[in-house]
């Protein structure tokens, strides 16, 4: 399970005196166990867990940008660098053609014929997907198929 993954590279990572790995991961275990109290559960599935560090993830490209901005390069590098580890832990990404693929599956099994069916085709598209893409990605696909 991802969830002890996680909690096992955390120990490896305060072991060796890794600083910017423990704390990232101490901070997305505790971001885990705040979605499973609000789930009322005791533990996460991969699903879940995967969706608390995709939010993590856009929280990190947010600070980049801010950082940036603001010309602070030194953070703009922690952040990466914890990037860099949060994305470790998600699934290989779908290319595009396998995520089009899927679409077509999608349409065809629905009989979707137009933008109106764009709802169901998302819904049967990202259960097949289950965050193995860039939602905005799977989006934008699915409006360039539904539209042509």
């Amino acid at each position: 399970m991802l969830e002890e993954k996680i909690l096992n590279d955390y120990k490896e990572a305060m072991k060796a005196k890794d600083s910017l790995r423990s704390s990232a991961l101490s901070f997305l275990r505790a971001q885990m166990m705040n979605a499973a109290i609000d789930k009322k559960k005791k533990d996460l599935d991969d699903v879940e867990a995967i969706a608390v560090i995709k939010k993590q993830i856009k929280q990190r490209q947010d600070s980049i940008e801010q950082f940036t901005k603001g010309n602070r390069m030194d953070l703009v590098e922690k952040e990466a660098r914890e990037l860099q580890i949060l994305k470790s832990y998600l699934p290989p990404e779908l290319g595009e053609e396998e995520i089009k693929k899927i679409i077509d599956e999608a349409v065809a099994q629905l009989g979707a014929s137009g933008m109106k069916d764009m709802g169901k085709v998302m819904k049967e598209a990202n259960a097949k997907i289950a965050g193995q893409a860039d939602g905005k990605l799977v989006s934008d696909l699915v409006k360039q198929r539904l539209s042509a």
